[in-house]
């Protein structure tokens, strides 16, 4: 049978918020909308999730910090660091993105790749969230996965502009998750986790002295780790017009990344998650549509791949 993209979606992955909200919520619900009119999914053929449960999130997060999410009762100063209103909505789609990672995860693991339309919270830590981020989704779904023996190595392979600096501090004594991070040098956070790869950009960064530091290190990874799953934080925000990104790739430079990410570790017979991770273009349709070429890219080197 033809390789089809499993594709993972749920509509509460747009949350209802204050329209001041800086972040930009709606662009979820847009980027589904983008797939179906491009032809890559049905209306109804997307792969919906359930919600994640509490018990599900408190084996990565301090279940302190999780019982006051679910309860609505984070302290301020918490909210603050988040940078959300945490209300019943925003709580209801971090648990929605975090299952859907989950079940992305073992889609990819049965079908040899399967993308998200929402996921790469990587700035939630294991008592905190930061970055508009309440749960580490992938690092919930990998330990999920590890706990049922479904997989014993996993690579995180993390292209966002901003350091996966959670994703960092939860798996930093965990030999089993080797994480890797590419992202702006001068960029949020300002105190930066240790991954265990990380490679720094300087502002202004183009296409090809990006790729090429990317080509430099990937096919030496999978050879080092030997990962069972790829979990791949595709985020755009290394893009030259998003507002929080500060490097400058093209969207044809974000094709290519993919491209060569999911080329690499597919012709290497490694099974690819992929997650959308940051992106805020002010400019909603271009953001959508910018988020949609790692689910375009997906498709088509599945088709030629798997």
């Amino acid at each position: 049978m033809p390789f089809r993209l499993p594709l993972v979606y749920h509509p509460a992955y747009s949350a209802q918020m204050s329209s001041e909200t800086r972040f930009p919520m709606a662009k979820f619900r847009r980027l589904s909308q983008v797939l179906v009119e491009e032809g890559l999914v049905e209306a109804d053929g997307f792969h919906t999730p359930d919600f994640a449960d509490f018990d599900l999130i408190a084996a990565v997060h301090d279940p302190a910090y999780v019982r006051q999410l679910f309860d609505l009762e984070l302290p301020r100063a918490v909210e603050r660091r988040i940078g959300l209103p945490v209300n019943r909505a925003v709580v209801e789609r971090a648990q929605a993105a975090t299952a859907g990672t989950l079940l992305t995860a073992r889609l990819a693991l049965a079908a040899g790749l399967a993308c998200n339309c929402a996921g790469g919270s990587h700035h939630a830590a294991r008592d905190y969230g930061a970055g508009y981020c309440l749960f580490n989704d992938v690092a919930v779904a990998a330990t999920a996965l590890l706990a049922e023996g479904a997989v014993t190595r996993i690579l995180v392979v993390d292209v966002d502009v901003h350091q996966g600096d959670g994703t960092a501090f939860i798996f930093e004594h965990e030999p089993a998750v080797f994480t890797f991070s590419i992202h702006g040098e001068k960029n949020f956070p300002a105190r930066k986790a240790r991954s265990d790869l990380d490679i720094e950009m300087a502002d202004g960064v183009g296409d090809d002295v990006y790729l090429a530091a990317l080509g430099d290190v990937l096919p030496g990874l999978l050879t080092q780790v030997r990962p069972d799953l790829v979990f791949y934080n595709a985020g755009v925000d290394p893009h030259a017009d998003d507002r929080l990104g500060r490097l400058a790739l093209s969207d044809d430079g974000l094709a290519r990344r993919d491209t060569y990410v999911l080329e690499t570790c597919l012709a290497g017979g490694v099974p690819v998650a992929g997650v959308i991770g940051g992106g805020y273009d002010a400019d909603l349709e271009k953001l959508a549509r910018r988020h949609a070429i790692l689910h375009r890219t997906a498709d088509v080197v599945g088709r030629r791949r798997l």
